[in-house]
């Protein structure tokens, strides 16, 4: 395993991703979907926080006001505090609901039956106080190693990742900066990471910036994880 030591004292906020490979990245870990698929997926971390709202209401309203497709990622932890918001998620049609771990924990520091814990006690959560079931899963941090892996193929998972990381959480980046860092990399099949826990500054700005001409502008529009993955070039986005 590749060990980044110099990253460990820096990637302790939900948001600074910290990927540690021993192999190239299988075709079990996604990051995209298909390049034919005139669509993105916009998805928002729900990670537990300190300092921060926990729940970025603004940001949501405008999602549910604007009908915008998009996937959480909730942890454990975080749904464990945020009992109405999770409701509230999960209500809307048109969102749909992975899970981030159980307590945010940095995955390839644990072993195989630590990461198994970690990874499945949201999902158990889930079904068990709110009768629903989540098969997407994100890595803490975007950290994961070939425990990681494995231990999600045999949870019967899906590993999903991103291939745009919007940088919200860092406050010294300005929304235009962020719009900008989008842009550049925003091609058909792309997956965007984004934080709904009120970790992001500039987040709904953003998020109103791809909704309203970004993704419009390139003939693109916003899909649930999932639909991405099943999508193809005659695919549109489904009416929620």
């Amino acid at each position: 395993m590749r060990w980044k030591n110099w990253w460990i004292g820096i990637a302790v906020i939900c948001g600074v991703p910290l990927v540690m490979e021993a192999r190239p990245a299988s075709a079990q870990v996604i990051k995209a979907g298909p390049a034919s698929c005139p669509a993105v997926a916009l998805t928002y971390d729900l990670c537990p926080v300190r300092t921060a709202s926990g729940f970025d209401r603004e940001l949501i309203d405008f999602l549910i006001e604007h009908k915008v497709p998009t996937t959480f990622f909730m942890s454990g932890r975080w749904m464990a505090k945020h009992n109405a918001e999770v409701k509230h998620l999960l209500a809307v049609p048109f969102f749909e609901i992975g899970t981030h771990g159980e307590v945010h924990a940095h995955l390839p520091m644990h072993d195989v039956e630590e990461q198994q814990q970690e990874i499945m006690g949201p999902v158990r959560f889930l079904k068990a106080k709110y009768g629903r079931s989540t098969t997407l899963f994100r890595p803490p941090y975007g950290e994961y190693n070939d425990v990681t892996v494995d231990a999600v193929k045999a949870l019967g998972l899906r590993f999903i990742l991103w291939n745009i990381e919007s940088g919200d959480p860092d406050p010294a980046l300005s929304a235009e900066a962020i719009v900008t860092r989008v842009q550049k990399r925003l091609k058909p099949g792309s997956v965007i990471v984004l934080h709904a826990n009120g970790k992001g500054k500039h987040t709904r700005e953003v998020t109103e910036a791809l909704a309203g001409h970004l993704l419009p502008d390139k003939g693109l529009t916003p899909m649930t994880v999932s639909d991405l993955l099943r999508c193809n070039q005659s695919t549109s986005a489904p009416t929620p």
